[in-house]
């Protein structure tokens, strides 16, 4: 089954990606490593770019980022990376005059341009590209708004000002301010920006049959059509997993946690950040050092599901799937997390390698309760945490601001640099409407939020207090952040 994604870009992607889970299924990869390009683009004639030639070493350079190896200009530590051949380098003017140019006496945009590179002719004002610095004041300056500001996709979808251009015009990664977000994945309509994939060294796991545990994000249901919790443990086991765990028991886990560590913080009159999206917390730390102190000392609930599985089963891997490009970072950074993170791309992937058929009939299972599993909502980490106080009786007041996106990330962030933030709990989500619309989702966000309403309506009614401490023992597990 070849998922269908909503452009083409993510379908190149996941084509290259479906042949390399297959080959490595197979023991077989190196040996058709280098044919990869040519089943994908099998004739003499482009079927995407200007010529056979350039799509192949796409396809060469795809395959190098799916194998997880590093890209051009991408250091080895770093997830996400521009490959060279893909970018377009976008030949376009950042700002140009348009036909609302009324060519006016004042001539406010000529005036406004300290590099002259405004000229009036009979026609209108006129920009030289060679002479602009897109400083912007021409178009500020405008009475008519007729100077357009036409940003590059990936520019201007960055939240941190980390994207600029080489001598080539080829988009660069400022690696010291990027948050690996994947903001820039999705946004470029070319697909030249990746991120780097363990896929090839989980199938080996697989296939060498190393016990190995498959923890996913709560963000998975809605994701593969109606697919229930149950299906995707049945599916993941087809796969070679020894057992799944969904990662809502973690969110509960780590909402348990994060109350009381907020009643300590309410208590000394400190103000407290959320710790489960990475991209946020890499915001704050690149960004806003001043405030690390502020960050959540609770585990993600990645990381603490990762904790329990391995209390009970010490030898066992354990393989994290998400929507979120982000958690390839935290694996590197926090001590006792998950050995691997693989995509729901890369899932997907594999499911399609091995024929699975994700929408089988099994018999359902919930691991969390439903506040665990709005963790995949934006918002739901607040009423999470506000569910604990609240079955824990505790009745002190509590402002909680939840921040849907980085933009709102950014933005609060910078009034709380300020020292001029009224809440006293801060949720941080990188992705707009949660991790259900991360950057490397199968879905649409649209298709996901309707198969995910219709699947959440037979959750699980348990509370988290009786999952943490009853259901499940997490009392024995640390579930300090380990930064």
């Amino acid at each position: 089954m070849i998922y269908q994604y909503e452009n083409a870009a993510k379908g190149l992607k996941l084509e290259v990606l479906v042949k390399v889970a297959r080959y490595a299924f197979d023991g077989t990869l190196q040996k058709h490593l280098h044919n990869i390009p040519y089943e994908v683009i099998p004739g003499p004639l482009p079927t995407f770019r200007c010529c056979v030639y350039k799509e192949r070493e796409i396809i060469r350079e795809r395959l190098v980022a799916a194998c997880g190896q590093s890209l051009p200009n991408q250091p080895d530590g770093r997830i996400i990376g521009v490959l060279p051949a893909a970018c377009e380098g976008c030949p376009i003017s950042r700002f140009r005059v348009t036909d609302n140019c009324q060519h006016c006496l004042a001539h406010k945009c000529k005036e406004a341009c300290h590099f002259d590179a405004i000229t009036i002719t009979p026609k209108g004002a006129y920009i030289d590209p060679q002479k602009c610095k897109e400083c912007g004041q021409c178009a500020a300056a405008c009475p008519y708004n007729a100077i357009s500001d036409t940003l590059r996709p990936c520019v201007r979808s960055c939240p941190v000002n980390a994207i600029g251009r080489d001598q080539y015009k080829r988009s660069v990664i400022d690696y010291n301010r990027c948050i690996s977000c994947g903001a820039c994945v999705n946004a470029c309509p070319f697909g030249a920006i990746t991120d780097r994939s363990s896929l090839v060294d989980v199938i080996e796991l697989l296939r060498k049959q190393v016990p190995a545990t498959a923890v996913f994000a709560p963000a998975i249901e809605g994701q593969f059509g109606g697919a229930t919790v149950g299906m995707i443990k049945k599916a993941l086991k087809a796969l070679g997993f020894t057992d799944a765990v969904e990662v809502s028991l973690g969110a509960d886990a780590t909402a348990s946690q994060e109350a009381h560590e907020l009643e300590g913080a309410l208590a000394e009159g400190r103000k407290m950040t959320t710790s489960c999206c990475p991209a946020f917390v890499e915001m704050i730390e690149r960004h806003f050092p001043k405030l690390s102190d502020n960050i959540s000392h609770t585990a993600s609930p990645m990381a603490a599901v990762s904790r329990y599985v391995r209390a009970k089963y010490p030898e066992r891997k354990v393989v994290f799937f998400g929507p979120c490009i982000a958690k390839k970072m935290e694996i590197m950074k926090v001590k006792n997390d998950a050995d691997y993170v693989l995509t729901f791309e890369e899932l997907a992937a594999m499911f399609s390698a091995k024929s699975i058929d994700v929408n089988a009939p099994a018999e359902e299972e919930q691991d969390g309760s439903l506040c665990g599993k709005n963790y995949a909502q934006s918002g739901g980490v607040v009423g999470s945490v506000a569910e604990v106080l609240k079955e824990e009786g505790y009745d002190k007041p509590c402002k909680a601001i939840r921040c849907n996106g980085a933009k709102e990330c950014k933005r609060t962030l910078m009034i709380m640099n300020a020292g001029r933030l009224p809440e006293d709990f801060v949720e941080g989500m990188a992705c707009e409407c949660g991790c259900i619309a991360g950057p490397a989702g199968v879905a649409s966000l649209r298709d996901i939020k309707k198969n995910r309403a219709a699947l959440l309506a037979k959750a699980d009614k348990r509370t988290i207090t009786q999952n943490v401490h009853e259901i499940h023992d997490f009392s024995d597990i640390d579930m300090n952040n380990g930064r």
